[in-house]
């Protein structure tokens, strides 16, 4: 019977149904896998629908002819368990052939998904990853003059700098070093756009929990693939090893958000304590540095640049040709966005080879750059850092009279025992992302500090944000996407302030390739069934003349959307985060406003149907989370000063995402770039 009711969610016609597809193997894979929870779901839904054939027809359902298996299954279409079951169907047909379906990658070649890799379409063989990173034997509790935790985009910046001007580093992650070879990243269920059943870096799923409270206050305990655990990736490198690298300036106005706009009622809104032209000199730094391919020109509302970029942008595609007419014709400019990936050789690495999984997945050419393959080698070839993984801080250690002297971490032993380690610096910089900084200083209690580091006036973790990303989809009546990557290649600012009505604005774009199981999840048109010929023509007539117009909104922070400490604790025993509360309605009402924007560019563009989902409030981090140990110039309403450090101690730095009182309309990753330099080389001349 179960080859009956798939091969009726995906027919037969010229092109295989999904048992010609593989997807059978793949769903009873599925249904005996040990994490499985849906299988008793779905067999009570097939001895439900085997009830429902002989109490209507009088026969079994697999004698039934096409026409009343369809109606049955239609009457079964909005059941839980024929939900699942499509899905899975879908993962079977249209996800990696490793999964155990999509036999020969069929069903890629029936929608015109070219995955762009010359070695196959799952990639290389899964390696290992390498093994974690140890203190060096005899290293005292004296060693380093900076400790860094986190390795990520802020972290190995910082640690870069630290040791080049002649500083000793120690610089510690709780994930491991992850390349395209060693994390399964082809994947197309398991890595950081579709983590579906887990993902290609870290943290591990198990042992690693977060609890996240909802709209209506139910708080659930959530994994690390899952949404509401808000996971930016644990490894060195962290999210740049995945993430798709558009490379953004903030704008001069999204320094002043607060003397713009005012300040709605509810909300935190305030300005930086720094503007462009302070950090526009590190914005350069970052661009060159880390190296960025882009348009010098075109983008009319950026502030004042010293130089272009060092590299020439991506190659357009066929959705750039058509959203630039669009926009033409509604009278705005756009721009290749820019972008942290090597559109030409650079620094001994090689150029995009232009494959369609590029977002969610390291990068088969290594050209995709990030800290882990640029700073980070850097500051390993000074000689003066070093670097741990697999070791997660546990407290930021302080002396009788509570003032910072290192940190103490936990290592698992070969037989997976907890070690403990306690290492001394003359101060110390934490980088883990908004949300793991803000529990670490909410861990570090002690006599001096009841209520955790810096947080003397109960700012640590409140004003959480993210970015909402209204996005719009349009069908045309010929190929917009090639499916080559990145995928992005066109973007305006022109909606970015100056909104009537509402508070700051967007970016937009189109976006990085959708492999077609991400396709199949998240773009098809609401009214259309996951099942039967009509989902499945579709897929085959339309994934190439789909594309997609969206942006991060630049949120409005609310200080009851925060990160505290739960009482469920992780595999050290550690009381893990806990996110609760959602965004300010100021921040509803923009996203709502630039939905309308990306619909009416893909109109003007030649969109002969679009669709979206409106946005609704709700708590808002994500990969782009900011906000939880916010800068500032007075004691009172910040928790750092505009170097990072945070308040009330001399050598307690913070260089990531959590120092953003605002996150722009922009991805935030370049801006997090440029603070960490500048911040780096402010201690590294204070210590």
């Amino acid at each position: 019977m179960l080859c009956t009711v798939l091969d009726r969610i995906v027919p037969v016609d010229s092109d295989p149904s999904a048992t010609g597809f593989g997807a059978d193997a793949y769903v009873r894979g599925r249904l005996e896998s040990a994490d499985e929870t849906r299988g008793p779901l779905i067999i009570a839904g097939f001895s439900e629908l085997e009830t429902q054939s002989l109490s209507r027809f009088g026969t079994n359902f697999i004698r039934l002819d096409d026409t009343a298996k369809d109606a049955l299954l239609a009457e079964n279409a909005q059941e839980p368990w024929f939900i699942e079951l499509a899905a899975l169907v879908a993962e079977g047909v249209y996800a990696d052939p490793a999964n155990g379906g999509n036999r020969e990658a069929l069903s890629w070649k029936m929608v015109g998904y070219q995955h762009g890799l010359p070695e196959g379409p799952s990639g290389p063989q899964k390696r290992a990853v390498p093994p974690d990173r140890r203190l060096p034997t005899g290293a005292d509790h004296h060693d380093y003059d900076v400790i860094v935790v986190g390795a990520g985009a802020g972290g190995g910046v910082a640690a870069c700098v630290l040791s080049e001007s002649g500083k000793r580093v120690l610089l510690i992650e709780r994930g491991y070093e992850h390349s395209y070879a060693n994390s399964g990243q082809r994947d197309h269920l398991r890595n950081h756009r579709h983590a579906r059943y887990g993902h290609n870096t870290g943290p591990a799923l198990d042992g690693n929990p977060r609890v996240f409270v909802d709209a209506a206050g139910k708080a659930s305990d959530v994994k690390p693939n899952e949404g509401g655990y808000n996971n930016i990736a644990a490894g060195v490198g962290s999210g740049t090893v995945v993430y798709g690298g558009m490379a953004w300036r903030f704008l001069p106005d999204d320094f002043r958000m607060a003397s713009r706009y005012g300040v709605p009622e509810g909300s935190s809104l305030v300005d930086w304590p720094i503007g462009y032209d302070e950090l526009a000199p590190y914005y350069d730094r970052a661009e060159w540095e880390i190296g960025v391919a882009g348009a010098g020109t075109g983008n009319v509302y950026q502030g004042p640049r010293r130089r272009g970029y060092p590299m020439p942008p991506v190659p357009g595609r066929e959705a750039q040709h058509v959203l630039s007419a669009g926009a033409e014709r509604l009278g705005f400019s756009t721009f290749p966005p820019p972008i942290l990936i090597n559109s030409v050789p650079r620094d001994g690495r090689d150029a995009c080879i232009e494959c369609g999984t590029c977002v969610g997945f390291p990068c088969p050419s290594d050209a995709k750059n990030g800290t882990q393959n640029t700073v980070i080698p850097r500051a390993l070839a000074t000689g003066r850092c070093d670097l741990i993984t697999g070791a997660t801080v546990e407290y930021v250690e302080q002396d009788e009279r509570g003032q910072v002297i290192g940190v103490r971490f936990v290592q698992a032993n070969a037989d997976g025992a907890p070690v403990r380690r306690s290492v001394r610096s003359s101060a110390v910089m934490l980088c883990c992302g908004a949300i793991e900084t803000a529990r670490l200083l909410l861990l570090s209690k002690s006599g001096s500090h009841p209520e955790g580091l810096g947080n003397a006036h109960d700012l640590v973790g409140r004003n959480l944000q993210g970015h909402y990303y209204p996005t719009a989809f349009g069908l045309f009546d010929h190929d917009v996407h090639s499916s080559r990557g990145p995928g992005v290649t066109i973007a305006t600012s022109a909606f970015n302030h100056g909104n009537v009505g509402v508070i700051g604005g967007a970016m937009l774009a189109d976006d990085f390739v959708m492999p077609p199981i991400i396709f199949w999840d998240q773009a098809l048109p609401p009214e259309l069934p996951r099942w039967g010929q009509a989902a499945k023509s579709f897929m085959r007539d339309n994934y190439r003349r789909v594309t997609q117009v969206k942006g991060p909104v630049q949120e409005i922070p609310d200080p009851n959307c925060r990160v505290t400490l739960d009482a469920v604790t992780d595999h050290w025993g550690l009381p893990v985060a806990r996110l609760s509360g959602t965004t300010h309605m100021e921040t509803v009402r923009t996203a709502s406003f630039m939905l309308g924007k990306a619909e009416q560019w893909l109109r003007a563009s030649g969109a002969k149907s679009i669709w979206s989902k409106p946005p609704r409030q709700r708590l808002s981090a994500g990969q782009h989370q900011a906000g939880t140990c916010r800068m500032g110039s007075d004691p009172t309403h910040s928790v750092t000063d505009s170097f990072g450090r945070v308040w009330g101690h001399e050598n307690l730095f913070v260089s990531d995402g959590s120092l953003h009182p605002t996150n722009g309309g922009f991805n935030p990753v370049l801006t997090i770039m440029a603070l960490a330099f500048r911040n780096a080389e402010h201690v590294a001349a204070s210590i």
